[in-house]
């Protein structure tokens, strides 16, 4: 079945343009000239919405109201949201990435930009719905481990290890997509060199896999590999990520950047920090990081 879309503007041009262009894309597309309407569609579809372009100004029900309103019911709070905007200010951008926002657009509206952030906003929500199916999976005995080291290199790689420290943290669901992301980031960014413009310019060349892939196989980056370490106390589990590269600018990437609102990427690490940890915390160059997850008290 084709993703489901619902195009939320009170402007009826920008609606006909929003679903005409993504109906090219073999969407199927919805809209509403408002945000009542819109949440009555989303709350009482039969066939579930797999991602909504919300306008950011409408009268009544506004664009970051509707947004919460969304995050707030336990249905819906992964579905993805893009919000559209013609006003730029930096606060009001920031508001709502930090409400759950997946991605922004400016208006008008660019055809093979919308393309590219919806299509990468309905992978990121597939992947994290196929990684919730999975979490959960492992032996109940890996509860009564202590401490462990493991090392790895490749993507497929990451994910099993994310789905495994997920589990052994006790909060899987909340910490699943906080661990791939670290985990992808050693690789990519730390053991493979690809920059943060690198990235954004393979995405939007739907090439980021495949480079990712041949560099994995460059005599430059095939000995390279990712060390982590976990460390159970009675408290907490703590998760210790170190890659083999030359280490980045992390104090940038640690909160929502006005400066990369409208990229492809770049708020994994800020979204990591503030839903899926109770620490995070980089060292030195960058180059290893250190998550912690507070346990549940034990019983006196």
């Amino acid at each position: 079945m084709n993703p489901k879309l619902l195009v939320v503007d009170d402007d009826e041009i920008i609606r006909i343009l929003a679903q005409d262009m993504l109906e090219q894309y073999g969407y199927t597309v919805q809209t509403a000239e408002e945000g009542e309407a819109a949440w009555a569609l989303v709350d009482r579809s039969a066939v579930p919405f797999d991602l909504v372009l919300l306008d950011k100004q409408m009268p009544k029900l506004g664009g970051i109201a509707l947004l919460k309103r969304i995050k707030a019911d336990s249905r819906f709070k992964d579905l993805p949201v893009i919000l559209m905007t013609s006003d730029s200010r930096q606060e009001d951008i920031a508001e709502g990435l930090a409400e759950g926002a997946s991605y922004y657009l400016t208006k008008p509206l660019v055809e093979n930009i919308l393309k590219f952030v919806v299509k990468n906003a309905l992978e990121d929500f597939v992947q994290f719905k196929e990684l919730r199916t999975l979490v959960g999976q492992q032996s109940s005995s890996m509860t009564l481990l202590r401490s462990a080291d493991f090392c790895f290199r490749t993507m497929s790689e990451a994910k099993d290890l994310a789905l495994l420290l997920a589990d052994l943290s006790m909060y899987p669901e909340r910490t699943v997509n906080g661990y791939l992301e670290l985990l992808i980031n050693a690789v990519e960014h730390g053991n493979l060199a690809i920059t943060y413009d690198e990235k954004g310019q393979l995405l939007r060349e739907d090439r980021w896999l495949k480079e990712i892939e041949s560099r994995l196989l460059s005599p430059q980056y095939s000995g390279l590999s990712v060390n982590v370490t976990l460390l159970k106390t009675p408290s907490a589990s703590i998760v210790t990520i170190s890659d083999q590269g030359k280490g980045f600018d992390w104090q940038a990437y640690m909160e929502f950047s006005s400066e990369r609102m409208f990229d492809l990427h770049g708020r994994g690490i800020a979204v990591s920090k503030s839903a899926c940890f109770d620490d995070l915390e980089y060292l030195g160059n960058g180059s290893s990081v250190v998550v912690t997850v507070r346990l549940p008290c034990s019983p006196a």
